[in-house]
């Protein structure tokens, strides 16, 4: 290093490594990428996970979550394991991922477009590749996608040009959920449950009038589930001055979003009942999920003025 300064020349590798990393740290995703491409031990520091994990929660932290990066890493193995020439995983230059359930409730958990992105895999860079693949949106991955009054499992794929995404939702087939959807339309999966499994409920016995839920549902046994939003409600006995209903086995599931005379506003459930609840009619009720965030309560409600002016207007 001392030479190089006596000639006025200074590289990046002359300098020590603490004040290296500070000075990569800065770097953009690009900027990194132009670095690497100088010499081989900046390729090697430059691609290493240490560099791209802030990089990735930055930017995709709000959409994705240990689930995506569960299906990367299936991708990445069978990558290494050069099995994209099994008909069981290959797609002809398609990627597909772990397969959950049985037939005909058998769902797929992630599909990478070309697959070919991943030769030459280098053991150091999964988050590199990982970021690169959502931005280029050949990373089809699982996450929740809010839609009309409800919330849709799906897998979602990044459009860079209009910076929104677009989703294909399982039921029946593949089917487009929706193209041009905005970032706070979609979030993390909020359980890891499948989308075709019921979730196992752990707040059935501690519900209480005015609590915010969501609750799984489906319009017959060969869906995947949905989730809506709800608030427990009183049961039509309460005397509200010295309220009962948390001790009831009938739990009172209040729909709010819709007009107070659709049938649809307030179902009936037992407490006791763990299972599946419901009827070919009226659908079937799954797990429920109670919720403690402020937030995810409020962003369900800024949801709501406007459907429930549609429905009211069909009403009437």
């Amino acid at each position: 290093m001392e030479k190089n300064m006596k000639n006025g020349l200074v590289s990046l590798l002359d300098l020590p490594e603490p004040t290296l990393d500070l000075i990569l740290k800065c770097f953009s995703p690009n900027e990194l990428c132009t670095v690497s491409e100088v010499c081989v031990s900046l390729k090697d520091k430059c691609q290493s996970d240490h560099f791209w994990e802030h990089h990735i929660k930055h930017k995709w932290g709000r959409v994705i979550g240990d689930a995506v990066y569960k299906e990367w890493e299936w991708h990445i193995t069978i990558a290494k394991e050069g099995s994209f020439l099994n008909q069981n995983t290959n797609n002809q230059t398609g990627s597909m991922g772990t397969f959950t359930g049985v037939w005909p409730n058998l769902y797929l958990g992630s599909y990478l477009e070309d697959c070919k992105v991943l030769n030459g895999q280098r053991p150091n860079n999964f988050l590199m590749s990982l970021y690169f693949s959502l931005e280029s949106g050949r990373f089809w991955f699982p996450a929740q996608v809010y839609k009309g009054l409800m919330l849709h499992n799906a897998l979602v794929s990044y459009d860079s040009e209009s910076n929104t995404f677009q989703a294909r939702y399982q039921t029946g087939g593949w089917r487009c959920l929706g193209r041009n959807i905005e970032w706070d339309m979609v979030r993390v999966p909020s359980v890891d449950s499948p989308p075709y499994v019921m979730h196992v409920s752990d707040c059935l016995d501690n519900l209480k009038p005015e609590d915010h839920i969501e609750i799984q549902w489906r319009g017959n046994t060969h869906c995947p589930y949905d989730w809506w939003y709800a608030v427990i409600g009183h049961l039509d006995s309460c005397n509200k001055n010295n309220c009962q209903c948390h001790w009831s086995d009938t739990l009172i599931v209040e729909f709010r979003q819709y007009p107070e005379i659709s049938s649809m506003r307030r179902i009936r459930l037992s407490r006791k009942n763990t299972g599946e609840q419901g009827d070919p009619r009226s659908g079937y009720y799954g797990g429920i999920r109670k919720l403690h965030n402020e937030d995810e309560i409020e962003k369900w409600k800024k949801l709501f003025p406007s459907q429930v002016q549609i429905l009211s207007n069909n009403l009437d």
